[in-house]
């Protein structure tokens, strides 16, 4: 199919636009007293933990500046670690360390950092430099995701993690985003990642693009895309149900990793989830949003039940 008839496909599909979505979807759905919630990824996982959800394992947290100066005492010395700003969006500001040598910390694409340059980052994070809004932020540091081996080949320097659009607690679109050379390993695909739409019944891979243009092979590492099958797949979707249970919020993106040892992981909540889901699944939500609509007092569901109407009605037709 030429990227034309794609687009074409896509639009007669029902695509849901930025207005649309922040009208009929984000204000009618998600009430702004639970925003707080999920914008600060620090609250999130306090949350989560309350839950008993599955999270990464919280190794440390700097809310001032006057402890950036005891930022050593939290890492680890004999393994990697996770850098991030509690209110950053898109990826911004995360530094993910993967080794320690003589002091020095070493990064997914083999560069090395100092202590110094680490404490400036922390630095810059508590000053609102990656923040929602600018102000002043809080600094999260977290165990490594140790991705399950039957997705780390697919991706590239990162961590590849899975995107499930829960509506009214029921899954309606999910796509897997992995990270490139493009985007700096990175998993946004704002930022030159490939994003994989995959199929809500089976886990599978149905379309995949970068830059919003198809492709079929991952550019970095060869792999065929559109033969990604993700393991743990009802498992993963019963998360991302969980998780509208846990926040309140009706129209929600949900960030899950496939972690090795913990198996599925919850990464981050957002309560205004893009809109390229779509254009991975090659595929528009206002359909699937509707008919959700249509059902009555859908959060009295079951967890199962969710599931099961999601890949009834929902699943790609072969």
């Amino acid at each position: 199919m030429s990227i034309f008839s794609a687009y074409k496909k896509l639009h007669n599909s029902g695509l849901l636009g930025m207005n649309r979505r922040n009208i009929s979807y984000v204000s009618r759905y998600n009430p702004r007293s639970l925003f707080p919630v999920v914008d600060n990824k620090l609250t999130t996982k306090k949350l989560a933990l309350e839950h008993q959800v599955s999270v990464p394992d919280l190794i440390g947290v700097i809310e001032d500046q006057s402890e950036v100066s005891s930022l050593k005492k939290y890492l680890p010395t004999d393994k990697g670690f996770c850098i991030k700003p509690a209110k950053g969006s898109g990826g911004k500001g995360i530094l993910v360390i993967i080794d320690v040598k003589e002091d020095m910390y070493v990064r997914p694409n083999g560069d090395l950092i100092s202590l110094e340059e680490l404490e400036r980052h922390v630095s810059n994070i508590l000053a609102g430099l990656f923040s929602l809004g600018g102000g002043i932020d809080s600094t999260i540091i977290e165990s490594l995701i140790v991705v399950d081996p039957l997705l780390a080949s697919y991706s590239f320097e990162g961590v590849p993690d899975i995107r499930v659009i829960v509506f009214q607690g029921i899954p309606v679109m999910a796509m897997m985003r992995l990270a490139c050379a493009a985007s700096h390993g990175k998993a946004n695909l704002h930022q030159g990642a490939v994003g994989v739409g995959i199929d809500i019944a089976t886990g599978k891979a149905i379309n995949a693009v970068q830059n919003d243009e198809l492709i079929s092979l991952h550019p970095d590492t060869g792999q065929d895309l559109l033969q990604l099958e993700i393991p743990n797949w009802n498992s993963l979707l019963e998360l991302a149900c969980s998780c509208f249970d846990m926040c309140g919020l009706g129209y929600l993106g949900v960030d899950l990793v496939l972690d090795s040892k913990k198996g599925p992981t919850l990464l981050e909540l957002n309560a205004r989830p893009g809109l390229s889901i779509q254009i991975a699944n090659g595929i528009g939500l206002v359909p699937r949003l509707k008919k959700v609509e249509q059902l009555t007092r859908p959060e009295r569901m079951s967890t199962a039940e969710r599931i099961a109407f999601a890949q009834t009605h929902f699943a790609l037709e072969r």
